[in-house]
């Protein structure tokens, strides 16, 4: 089962089979296409965030305005189910681009919320620490001779494991919970990352994602990126604290 997501639950089989690139022209421009739209989330997220960051005014307003949080999440919610269950939202262009785009601004906005809170400098080194640790697992997936892709029903149980944990860490409030909490869940958001690089590679591994997908395999390397990013983001601010 593919299962990537902000808490590894989404998805299902029917976005990834025994289907494998057979004309490396295709399996190059749907890497290509993938990273393209990667690398446009990424700025527009970052976007946002340096905007809270280190515009005042726009600092100070989203703090006043918590309702923008929820607006931005109740968006993100509507666009991430619509990807992730209907098939031909995904598919049919501009459609799915336009359903990225739009869950792209919520999810920048929810997270130029989050970095409101935060001084800036730590948010800085979140940023630096969180590519370093992406490019680092993106290069070794890229080389590696161990085949991630049959790993997807063991990360599902890691999730769900992990998600019972955060229900009892809030239940158990405390630093050290939250920090093991933290520190867990970047591991499990890198290991996603890797397998769901892979699963986009196909090739010679045992699963591969359609390229009809291309949008689908944007959204997961783009949501294991920003969960990496916001574990580290708690991770830093406890280590501090």
């Amino acid at each position: 089962m593919y299962s990537p997501g902000p808490d590894g639950l989404l998805g299902g089989e029917s976005f990834m089979g025994d289907f494998k690139f057979s004309d490396t022209t295709v399996r190059h421009a749907f890497i290509r296409k993938v990273y393209s739209l990667l690398t446009v989330q990424i700025a527009i997220t970052l976007a946002l965030i340096a905007l809270v960051s280190y515009h005042e005014p726009a600092r100070v307003f989203m703090q006043a305005h918590p309702e923008v949080w929820w607006i931005a999440f109740a968006l993100m919610l509507v666009t991430i189910i619509g990807m992730a269950c209907c098939p031909g939202v995904r598919r049919r262009s501009p459609l799915n681009l336009v359903f990225l785009l739009v869950f792209t601004l919520a999810q920048g906005f929810m997270l130029a919320a989050l970095a409101a809170t935060y001084n800036r400098d730590l948010v800085l080194m979140a940023v630096g620490l969180t590519a370093a640790v992406c490019l680092a697992l993106t290069l070794f997936a890229l080389q590696t001779k161990w085949d991630f892709t049959m790993c997807g029903g063991a990360l599902l149980v890691a999730a769900v494991v992990l998600m019972v944990f955060g229900i009892v860490a809030i239940c158990v409030p405390g630093k050290t919970v939250v920090l093991v909490y933290a520190s867990l869940a970047s591991l499990l958001f890198g290991f996603y990352l890797v397998f769901d690089t892979q699963v986009m590679l196909g090739g010679a591994h045992k699963y591969a994602v359609s390229p009809e997908e291309y949008v689908f395999a944007t959204l997961t390397l783009y949501l294991d990126v920003v969960n990496i990013f916001v574990n580290i983001l708690t991770i830093l601010r406890l280590v501090r604290d």
